[in-house]
């Protein structure tokens, strides 16, 4: 669970909230033809813009922005150096039934113990992270979308709320509601914009970039392997992924 983000979600709109309740009642700011308006017209939108598959692949993708385990690069190296030495030693064979909990560099070996050649493991890995990075990027795009059209879902049905207004001017009663509907589209979409889709494409964003540097040094970490090089000279190259301040972590 990423507890940025869902602290980030509640926090956000809790402290919306509050404000809400502090100046009268939440139930002001409830408003059922506004929400129809932005969440349902955003949604039918962005639709235009994207395939089914894609649209509703991006929610499935929008998951990671809250459920995301992605191993430590500084961890993972100590555990790499290990399997060099192992092929040094005894062959790419030995690496045969060693536990590697990374299921990416997992594939890897598998696929060097079976003898294929260097350049098609990089080459099926590296179709491998990119279909990853894909995923992340589409998603990234649907949310995007969906925060640049909520704002111009809010204004349109403002616009629906004053020509309602106008019309009913000779009626008191409906000038009222008439005007909520005016005012909290605009709220609604701005919300659903900027606390909800933007923050999600970003942090998909941030996903893809995590994901690819993990799995761009374990390609390279592969290929070492399969060159016999040195497992000190593969421990160094790698500590490049790594931010300076967290190499150290990687030596213990």
């Amino acid at each position: 669970m990423d507890l940025a983000t869902l602290i980030g979600l509640l926090g956000s709109f809790g402290i919306v909230v509050a404000a809400m309740v502090l100046g009268g009642s939440a139930l002001v700011f409830v408003n059922v033809p506004s929400l129809l308006i932005v969440v349902l017209g955003t949604f039918m939108v962005v639709l235009m813009k994207f395939s089914m598959a894609q649209f509703l692949g991006a929610v499935k993708v929008a998951l990671k922005a809250f459920i995301f385990k992605l191993d430590k690069l500084e961890e993972l190296i100590p555990k790499v150096v290990e399997l060099a030495d192992v092929a040094r030693k005894g062959g790419l064979l030995a690496l045969e039934g060693q536990d590697v909990s990374n299921n990416f560099l997992k594939e890897g070996i598998k696929m060097l113990v079976d003898g294929h050649d260097g350049e098609i493991v990089k080459d099926v890995l590296s179709r491998d992270m990119k279909q990853a990075q894909d995923r992340h990027s589409w998603g990234a795009k649907v949310f995007t979308a969906m925060g640049d059209v909520a704002p111009a879902m809010g204004m349109i049905g403002t616009l629906v709320g004053l020509v309602q207004m106008l019309s009913s001017m000779d009626d008191p009663k409906a000038i009222g509601p008439a005007m909520a509907i005016a005012l909290l589209t605009t709220l609604y979409g701005a919300m659903m914009a900027n606390m909800i889709a933007i923050p999600i494409a970003d942090k998909l964003e941030l996903r893809k970039q995590e994901e690819g540097r993990l799995k761009s040094m374990s390609i390279d970490a592969l290929m070492a392997i399969q060159a016999g090089q040195n497992p000190r000279v593969i421990e160094s190259m790698l500590k490049a992924y790594v931010a300076p301040s967290k190499r150290a972590s990687s030596e213990e």
